[in-house]
C-alpha cells in the first residue's frame, strides 16, 4: 500500500474506532512499527489525530461559544453564506440552522419574501423589522453556546411542515461519522429537519472536513449540496459523485 493511501486509511480507522494502539495499527496495516510511528506522527503534526497514552485517538471538536466561533474564518463564512443564499427564491419555505455561517445569510435574504423556520435566536431578532420575512420557531430552552432554541417540546409541529430547502450547519464532517454536531440538545431537531426537507444544503468551510463532534445528526449521503470555500480531498469528491452530492465553491 502506498504511503498516502495508508495514512488516509490509518486516519479513517482511528476515527471509526476512537482509539488505536501502535501495535494494533501494525497488525491491521501489516507494516513495521517504525513505519506506523512515522505515519501517525504525520497525522498528529497535521492536526488529524492526537497522541494519547498507549496509542493515538481521534480529535473530538468541542463546542466553543457562539461569539468565539463567529469571528473565526469570517470572510469564508460570508462567501459561503452568499453562495448558499443564491439558491433561495421568493416564496420558498426554508429552514435556517443555528450556526455562525448560516446567520451570515441574513444580509442576503432580508429583501426576499420568505417563510423561514429557524431555531436561531440571532436570526429571529434580526428579522423582526422585516415584514417580508415570515419567521416560525417552535421555541424551547435557550442554549447560550449556540444562541439557539433547543429541546423543543412540540416536535410534532415541525413534523407537520414540508420544508423545501434546509440550510444546515455542522461542527465537522467525515466519511466515517457523517454530519456532526457538538450540542446533543440540538441533534434531534436537526435530524427531524433533514428528514422533512426536500433539499438539504450543508454549509461548511474547509476546516470542517475530517473533523467531527459529539453527535451525528445525519449521514453525509443524506445531504444534497455542500457549499464550501474550497474543494475537499479526492476521496470526498469521489464519495459525492457516488452519492449524488453536488459541491458549490464560494470564491
Amino acid at each position: 500500500m502506498i504511503k498516502d493511501k495508508r495514512i488516509k486509511k490509518i486516519k479513517e480507522y482511528v476515527m471509526e474506532h476512537e482509539f488505536a494502539s501502535l501495535d494494533e495499527l501494525v497488525t491491521v496495516f501489516d507494516v513495521s512499527k517504525n513505519t506506523i510511528r512515522r505515519d501517525v506522527q504525520e497525522l498528529v503534526d497535521n492536526g488529524k489525530l492526537k497522541k494519547v497514552y498507549g496509542g493515538v485517538s481521534a480529535i473530538h471538536k468541542k463546542l466553543e461559544s457562539f461569539q468565539d466561533r463567529q469571528v473565526r474564518n469570517l470572510q469564508e463564512k460570508v462567501l459561503i453564506s452568499e453562495k448558499a443564499s443564491g439558491f433561495i427564491e421568493d416564496g420558498d419555505f426554508i429552514f435556517l440552522d443555528s450556526g455562525t455561517t448560516t446567520i451570515e445569510m441574513f444580509n442576503f435574504l432580508k429583501e426576499k419574501s420568505l417563510t423561514i423556520f429557524t431555531n436561531s435566536i440571532d436570526f429571529i431578532v434580526r428579522a423582526i423589522p422585516y415584514e417580508n420575512l415570515n419567521v416560525i420557531s417552535i421555541g424551547g430552552m435557550v442554549d447560550r453556546k449556540t444562541n439557539s432554541f433547543v429541546n423543543p417540546r412540540n416536535m410534532e409541529l415541525l413534523r407537520d411542515y414540508n420544508i423545501k430547502k434546509a440550510f444546515m450547519a455542522s461542527t465537522g464532517i467525515s466519511l466515517v461519522n457523517g454530519v456532526t454536531n457538538a450540542s446533543p440538545d440540538e441533534s434531534e431537531l436537526k435530524k427531524t429537519v433533514v428528514n422533512r426537507s426536500s433539499e438539504v444544503y450543508l454549509l461548511v468551510d474547509h476546516n470542517k472536513f475530517d473533523k467531527y463532534g459529539l453527535m451525528t445528526y445525519c449521514g453525509l449521503d443524506e445531504v444534497d449540496y455542500i457549499v464550501t470555500d474550497r474543494l475537499p480531498e479526492d476521496h470526498y469528491q469521489e464519495y459525492a459523485k457516488q452519492n449524488g452530492i453536488q459541491f458549490f465553491i464560494a470564491d
